[in-house]
C-alpha cells in the first residue's frame, strides 16, 4: 500500500482504508480536540478535500500496517542474531541481582525473549511514526509550500488590484480579475478562486466569503489583507487608497522578508564551512589509524563515497527550504486573447503554432502543417545556436550520447583503465577519462548555453524599470500606452527597445496590443516580466492614460532591482565561502598527498627492500593500512566529489537555480584536476 493512497481524490481504496481504521480513530482521537483541528486547518489551507476523520483514519491505518510489516522484519532480524550466533545471549546482562541460582538461570532463559520483543517493538514503533508521520505531514507541507508562495507573489498581487482599481474596476471586478489570474499570480489566485466560486456556484454572499477565506488562507499576509479589505467593503471606504496603502506596505514587506531570507542564507554558509571540512578531518583521522594497523579499510570507503555526497546533497536539500525561488514559469496563458495568440502560445518542438488553429479546413492548410516540420527542422539547423539559447537543456540530447560513446570507445580500445587495479596505477588517468572528459562534454556546452539564455532575459529586466518609468511619464503627457510605447523605443537602446518597436509594429499591422505584450513575454518567459505585462495589458483595456499604473508597475520593478542587488552582494559572500572552503580542502589534501602519502610510500617501500618479502603484499601503512597509491585515487575522488558537490551549492545560493551551478562545478572540477596532474 503506498503512502499516496487516496490522498487528495478521495479513491476507493484509501476510503475502505479510513473505513476499516475509523474505529481507531475514535478510540484514540477526539473528534474536536486540538489534533483534529490542526489537521483539519491544515488540510483546508493546503486545499485537500478530505474530511479531517477520514483522512486521519487512513493515516492510522497506514501507519499500523508499516509498523506491523516492520514489527515482524524486527523480530526476525532479532531472532535472527540469536539463532545465527552472531550475538552470544551470555553477554547481554543488566547486571540485576538475583538471590538464588535458579532465578539467574531463569533470568538468562528470558533474555533472548526480551531481545527478541524489543526489537519487534522498536521497529514496529518505527513504522508506525513512519508511516502515520509521513502521511499527516503531507498537508502540513503542501500548506507551507502554498503560504511561502503566497508571500512572495503578495505584493505584486496587491498592485496588480491597485492597477484594476485605477481603471475602474468595482470590488467584484477586482475579485473575478483575481482570480482568473492563476497563470500569474499562482497560490494567491487560487485563494480569490475560492471567494469567487463561493459567491457564484454556492449563493453566498462576496463579504462572508472574504472572511471566510480569510480564516482558510494559510498565509498570515493575506489572511490580515483580506480582514482589512472586508472593513473597507463593509464601510464603503475608497477602495483605491485601500489598495494604494496595502501595495507600498507589502512592497516594503516583500524586501524585508527575501533580507531575513539571505542572513540565514549567511548563516547557512558559515555552516558549510564546517560541515565541508569534517570528512577531510575523519579521512586524516583514519590514516593516521592506518599507519598504526587499526583502520577499517571501508570506513575510508565509506567517507570518500558516501559521506561527501550526503554531506552535500543534505546541504542542497536545507538550503532548498530557505532559498526563495522565483514562482511561477513566466508564460501568460492567453485567455480571451486571439486564435493566433492560442495557437503561437502553444508552438513548440511538437506543436506547429498558427497553422494548427486551420487544419482540417481546406487542404491547402493540411500541406502547410506537412512542410512545417520540415521548415521548423531546418531553421533549426541553420541556426541551431540560438534553438540552444532558448532551450539549454536540449544540449543533454547531443552531449550525454556523445560522451558515452567517446567513453566506451576509450574503454574498448584498452585506453581507458576498466579495473580496479588500473585505476589505482593511473588515478588521474582513469578518473580524467570515465569522469571528467564525460562531465566537461556534459557541463560546458550545458553552463554557456544556460549563461547566454539567463543574460539574454536580463538584457530585458535590466532596464524594464527605467522603461517603465518612461512610459508613465510618455503617458502622463496625454500620449496613449501604444504612441508611448513607440515613444520609448525611439528614445532608447538595447534589446528591450527593440522588443518594444516590435509591438509596435504587430499593432499597426492589426494585432491588439494586449495580444503583442503577451507574446512579447511568452517568447522570454520571465515571472517577473510576467507579472509586469499582465498588470499593464490588464489596465490598459480599460484606459489609455494609465500613469498610475505604469508608476506602480515601475515602483515594482524597482523594488525588484533592490532586492536583486542586495540579492547578489550578500551571494556573492556565501559564494566566496563556499569556493574558499573547498581550496583550501584541496589544498590541504594536495599537502597529505604530497608530503604524507608519498613519504610514507617510499618508507613502506624500502621497508619491503631491506626485509624481502615477509610482507607479501603491497606496501601499506604500519603493516595493516591502505596502500598509498589507493590513498592517492581516494583523496583525488574526494576532491573531485567535493568540488562537484560545492559549484551546484555554489549556483544555487547565488541563482536559487541548481543548471546555475554547472559552471562553479566546472571551474572546481578543473582546479582539482591541475592540482592533481602536479602532485598525483
Amino acid at each position: 500500500m503506498s503512502l499516496d493512497t487516496g490522498v487528495g481524490d478521495g479513491s476507493a481504496d484509501g476510503d475502505v482504508l479510513a473505513e476499516l481504521f475509523y474505529p481507531v480513530f475514535e478510540l484514540l482521537f477526539a473528534p474536536d480536540g486540538d489534533f483534529v483541528g490542526d489537521v483539519e486547518r491544515k488540510l483546508a489551507e493546503a486545499r485537500m478535500p478530505d474530511q479531517v476523520e477520514m483522512y486521519v483514519s487512513r493515516a492510522l491505518g497506514i501507519g499500523l500496517l508499516v509498523g506491523g510489516l516492520l514489527w515482524a522484519f524486527g523480530t526476525l532480524i532479532g531472532y535472527g542474531v540469536f539463532s545465527l550466533g552472531l550475538i552470544d545471549s551470555s553477554a547481554l546482562s543488566l547486571g540485576m541481582p538475583a538471590p538464588t541460582p535458579a532465578i539467574q538461570e531463569l533470568l538468562r532463559s528470558l533474555v533472548v525473549p526480551t531481545a527478541v520483543l524489543i526489537s519487534g517493538l522498536v521497529f514496529g514503533s518505527i513504522g508506525f511514526a513512519l508511516g502515520f508521520g509521513t502521511f499527516v505531514a503531507i498537508p502540513y507541507s503542501r500548506a507551507s509550500s502554498r503560504k511561502r508562495e503566497i508571500n512572495l507573489l503578495l505584493a505584486d498581487s496587491v498592485s496588480f488590484m491597485y492597477a484594476l482599481s485605477v481603471g475602474g474596476l468595482n470590488q467584484l471586478e477586482i475579485l473575478r480579475a483575481m482570480a482568473t489570474a492563476e497563470d500569474t499570480y499562482g497560490e494567491v489566485s487560487r485563494e480569490f478562486q475560492s471567494i469567487v466560486n463561493e459567491t457564484e456556484y454556492f449563493g453566498t454572499d462576496y463579504r462572508n466569503a472574504i472572511r471566510q477565506q480569510s480564516m482558510e488562507t494559510p498565509s498570515d499576509e493575506l489572511s490580515q489583507f483580506l480582514a482589512d479589505m472586508l472593513s473597507i467593503v463593509n464601510s464603503g471606504g475608497d477602495m483605491e487608497s485601500f489598495l494604494k496603502d496595502k501595495k507600498e506596505k507589502h512592497l516594503r514587506t516583500s524586501k524585508q522578508e527575501r533580507e531575513m531570507t539571505l542572513e540565514t542564507l549567511e548563516l547557512f554558509g558559515e555552516m558549510y564551512m564546517t560541515l565541508s571540512l569534517f570528512p577531510l578531518l575523519l579521512i586524516i583521522i583514519l590514516v593516521i589509524m592506518g599507519m598504526m594497523g587499526e583502520a577499517d579499510d571501508r570506513l575510508l570507503y565509506a567517507t570518500v563515497y558516501v559521506l561527501i555526497p550526503l554531506t552535500g546533497v543534505g546541504f542542497l536539500v536545507l538550503v532548498s527550504t530557505v532559498k526563495q525561488d522565483e514562482p511561477g514559469d513566466g508564460y501568460l496563458r492567453p485567455d480571451g486573447g486571439s486564435e493566433r495568440l492560442r495557437q503561437t502560445s502553444r508552438e513548440g518542438l511538437l506543436h506547429f503554432g498558427l497553422i494548427e488553429g486551420f487544419v482540417g479546413r481546406f487542404g491547402v492548410f493540411d500541406r502547410i502543417r506537412d512542410r512545417e516540420g520540415a521548415f521548423k527542422t531546418k531553421e533549426i539547423v541553420s541556426a541551431p545556436h540560438l534553438f540552444l539559447r532558448d532551450n539549454p537543456l536540449y544540449t543533454l540530447a547531443l552531449t550525454v550520447p556523445t560522451a558515452v560513446a567517446i567513453v566506451a570507445i576509450t574503454a574498448l580500445t584498452g585506453n581507458a583503465p576498466t579495473t580496479f587495479d588500473g585505476w589505482v596505477a593511473r588515478p588521474v588517468w582513469s578518473a580524467f577519462v570515465w569522469i571528467y572528459v564525460p562531465a566537461y562534454l556534459v557541463m560546458v556546452p550545458l553552463a554557456a548555453f544556460h549563461e547566454w539564455s539567463q543574460r539574454s532575459k536580463r538584457a530585458i529586466t535590466g532596464k524594464l524599470s527605467e522603461s517603465l518609468r518612461k512610459l508613465s511619464s510618455a503617458n502622463d503627457t496625454g500620449q496613449t500606452l501604444l504612441e508611448s510605447v513607440e515613444t520609448v523605443s525611439a528614445t532608447s537602446t538595447g534589446q528591450l527597445a527593440e522588443e518594444f518597436e516590435v509591438i509596435h509594429a504587430k499593432v499597426n499591422y492589426g494585432m491588439s496590443l494586449r495580444d503583442a505584450m503577451v507574446e512579447f513575454n511568452n517568447t522570454y518567459a520571465v515571472p517577473r516580466l510576467a507579472r509586469t505585462v499582465k498588470l499593464i495589458s490588464e489596465a490598459q483595456e480599460a484606459s489609455s492614460q494609465i500613469t498610475d499604473v505604469l508608476t506602480t508597475a515601475a515602483q515594482a520593478s524597482e523594488n525588484q532591482d533592490d532586492i536583486e542587488r542586495e540579492r547578489i552582494s550578500r551571494t556573492r559572500m556565501q559564494v566566496a565561502i563556499i569556493v574558499m572552503t573547498y581550496v583550501t580542502l584541496l589544498g590541504v589534501m594536495a599537502i597529505l598527498q604530497t608530503q604524507f602519502v608519498d613519504v610514507m610510500g617510499d618508507l613502506s617501500s624500502q621497508g619491503e627492500s631491506a626485509g624481502g618479502a615477509a610482507a607479501g603484499g603491497g606496501p601499506s601503512f604500519g603493516g595493516g593500512g591502505v596502500e598509498p597509491d589507493v590513498l592517492s585515487l581516494l583523496f583525488f575522488h574526494a576532491v573531485t566529489l567535493q568540488a562537484v558537490l560545492s559549484g551546484f551549492i555554489s549556483g544555487y545560493i547565488r541563482n536559487a537555480d541548481i543548471i546555475s551551478g554547472v559552471k562553479f562545478a566546472v571551474v572546481l572540477m578543473t582546479l582539482a584536476l591541475g592540482v592533481w596532474i602536479y602532485v598525483g
